[in-house]
């Protein structure tokens, strides 16, 4: 990567409150970020197994179902580089115990609601406060380790917990809902906000850049607002046409807002977004990773959910425990990425190969039939997928973030979130909306019957599969163009472990 004094200006290579953290606290800071961060990731997909229950216990309409998931993603996605900058401005500590504490009490009151509007209005609070929490963690991450070997490790497990996270919250849906109730998918955030806060209260030092940036209210606005739009209009297109004015239009003026953003950063004396953090290509190559990533990734989350409980019939706790071995494969292949593979070689072999094998197991995915078993049919793409995605996401989160100047390393954190959070709400909505007009195309002018309904939804599933599948070998092309080969030089003039 190269290496710019504007990563490094002068006078921020320390933060106030200085001092390293002993080996030991580095790796307890670990544990309250990665509880924090699990508890951020697995609401995006904890509440999808739940929804079902929702609907009968608060009885509102099939059409306003999907605002229980779009209203977090809505909030998320378009205030995280709002919630990064002000990481920067007033401290990471404060930022990440104030995030805990508000995703917390969105929480309960989301799973005390007792009808559709408090319910929504509690999803879209976590959003909220998610949007300042996930960056800041990042950030902590990213400055608490500075040293080679010991930075891999963690963002190995960083990134292990980000790429299992959605996994893992199918299987804890799955459980909650079979075995408490639907509210208990919310408030199980309650437990992990206990031990993070707890954690970060006594772990965390308080610290901020020694030379604060200043806010940039127009690139707040515009950025905010056009990831909004983006988001939205990609969302309106599961219930609305591709041609209704709620989805192009919101989409069309989500795209012209960020453009209007990106030329402001060129001007702006402070911006929210300086060109510093993109224009380093192993960077710039891991921001698209993400996005990929994340809208890749749903098509397994998402349909396989559907296969396994409407053909396969199994129950929400069955249908979590399948998902365990391929995140137990990309854990493993996530430790063998940042520790082994990455330092001695590069990423620019690494994540493509990633992207290789999730689009292989996403392609194999496609042969599922009525009466196939997970032994011989399920099983083994999983396994490839997680293997896959172990090479493409913990790499691309620490090159993502890797020898930023503390002054940007909230911002940066932030940019990483919004590209997954945006890249999987674009999967999302892009991949519902093919594969509903998959089975309508499967379906018509033919006599409608059981079997038929089944096969057509086996179609649809199949079309998802085949798009997730191209999402991924786009990934594999982009990233062997991108990335830089040979392995990451080391920095000298990295910012050292500071107390936050």
């Amino acid at each position: 990567m190269s290496q710019t004094t504007a990563d490094h200006p002068v006078g921020l290579a320390a933060e106030r409150g200085g001092g390293e953290h002993p080996a030991a606290n580095r790796w307890f800071v670990l544990a309250v970020i990665g509880i924090a961060q699990l508890m951020v990731v697995l609401d995006a997909t904890v509440v999808n197994i739940a929804l079902p229950s929702a609907q009968r216990a608060l009885g509102f309409s099939d059409g306003n179902r999907q605002w229980i998931v779009t209203a977090y993603s809505l909030a998320f996605g378009s205030l995280l580089l709002l919630g990064g900058r002000l990481a920067d401005l007033v401290g990471r500590k404060i930022v990440f115990l104030v995030g805990v504490l508000g995703f917390a009490g969105a929480s309960a009151l989301a799973g005390a609601a007792q009808g559709f509007d408090l319910l929504v209005t509690g999803r879209a609070l976590q959003g909220l406060f998610g949007a300042m929490l996930a960056p800041a963690a990042l950030a902590l991450l990213n400055i608490t380790f500075t040293d080679a070997k010991e930075r891999a490790k963690a963002f190995g497990i960083y990134g292990a917990i980000a790429g299992a996270g959605g996994g893992i919250g199918l299987l804890l849906g799955g459980v909650l809902t079979e075995h408490l109730s639907w509210r208990w998918t919310l408030y199980v955030n309650l437990i992990f906000a206990v031990i993070a806060f707890i954690g970060g209260l006594v772990l965390l030092k308080p610290g901020a850049p020694a030379d604060r940036p200043k806010l940039d209210l127009p690139g707040t606005l515009l950025v905010s607002a056009g990831l909004f739009g983006v988001v939205y209009g990609f969302s309106n297109a599961e219930t609305h046409h591709w041609g209704s004015p709620l989805t192009w239009g919101f989409l069309v003026a989500g795209v012209v807002l960020i453009a209007a953003f990106a030329a402001w950063q060129r001007r702006a004396s402070h911006p929210l977004l300086p060109l510093r953090v993109l224009l380093d290509r192993n960077r710039g190559a891991s921001f698209i990773t993400v996005a990929i990533s994340g809208a890749g990734m749903f098509g397994v989350f998402l349909f396989l959910t559907y296969y396994l409980q409407t053909t396969l019939r199994y129950t929400p706790v069955t249908t979590g425990l399948a998902f365990l071995p391929m995140i137990g494969s990309l854990m493993v292949t996530a430790q063998l990425a940042t520790n082994v593979l990455v330092p001695r070689v590069g990423p620019r072999p690494i994540v493509p190969l990633g992207m290789g094998m999730a689009a292989v197991g996403m392609a194999w995915l496609t042969n599922l039939g009525l009466h196939s078993t997970y032994a011989a049919d399920v099983l083994p793409p999983l396994i490839v997928m997680g293997l896959g995605l172990g090479l493409v996401m913990p790499p691309a989160m620490s090159l993502a973030t890797d020898r930023i100047g503390p002054r940007d390393a909230g911002v940066a954190s932030a940019t990483v979130n919004t590209m997954q959070q945006v890249g999987g709400s674009v999967g999302t909505a892009l991949l519902n909306t093919l594969a509903a007009s998959a089975a309508t195309h499967y379906m018509s002018g033919k006599r409608p019957t059981p079997v038929l309904a089944a096969q057509a939804q086996l179609h649809s599933y199949s079309t998802a599969y085949w798009w997730s599948a191209g999402f991924f070998v786009a990934g594999l092309v982009i990233t062997a163009l991108m990335y830089r080969g040979g392995k990451p030089s080391q920095d000298s003039a990295a910012a050292p472990v500071v107390h936050m």
